[in-house]
């Protein structure tokens, strides 16, 4: 995974296999406070959405290297870099031990590769205006159509899509609950994602 920095990604693994990575609920809420102390360092989370087995998180960077001090000794203190991508592979490592003990299994719990997408990358920025064969026309850009309002949306219905669920708002592990009301989650940013304009009520 490659990020950089002040962009909005779309990153999602699942379990190896497409095997269960959620056997219960405090596993989905153990994920949870997983991804709050190895993702918020470094982004802000605008959705996620946890599904039997695998996951989605949209987060926008806010930056992508942070110094961490580990405790070697006593008398002395480590400091050293870690990445973003470092992070999450830490989070789904430290998480997988954790379901290993609980399971009685071994092996891989996720895929090897964990995908982001970058939402946000500049080079599809649209242009504010174009020309016609009638001259200047401004460009009206509809949120619906835009790839980072699809992708919010799309974490959400998840659960619908899977059957999950019947509403989005019926499944307890995304943040719909939080942006319909259902719930008051500190794990979004609120003012982020209304900064990028995304909301629930763009389906």
């Amino acid at each position: 995974m490659q990020f950089e920095l002040n962009n909005i990604y779309h990153v999602y693994n699942r379990g190896n296999n497409s095997q269960i990575i959620f056997f219960n609920r405090d596993n989905y809420l153990f994920f949870l406070r997983k991804i709050k102390k190895y993702i918020l360092p470094f982004a802000d989370v605008l959705s996620w959405c946890l599904m039997p087995n695998h996951f989605h998180l949209m987060i926008y960077t806010n930056c992508i290297e942070i110094e961490i001090s580990e405790q070697v000794t006593e008398s002395r203190q480590l400091t050293r870099k870690r990445a973003l991508n470092d992070s999450i592979s830490i989070m789904l490592r430290s998480y997988t031990r954790a379901i290993q003990k609980q399971e009685n299994i071994t092996g891989s719990l996720f895929q090897h590769r964990t995908k982001s997408v970058c939402l946000t990358d500049i080079s599809g920025v649209t242009p504010a205006w174009f020309q016609t064969e009638y001259g200047t026309e401004i460009n009206i850009i509809d949120p619906e159509k835009e790839y980072p309002q699809v992708c919010f949306n799309y974490i959400h219905q998840n659960p619908v899509n899977a059957k999950l669920a019947i509403k989005p708002e019926d499944w307890e592990f995304s943040s719909f609950q939080d942006y319909s009301g259902i719930r008051n989650g500190k794990l979004i940013n609120r003012n982020r994602t209304a900064e990028f304009g995304l909301n629930i009520n763009h389906y």
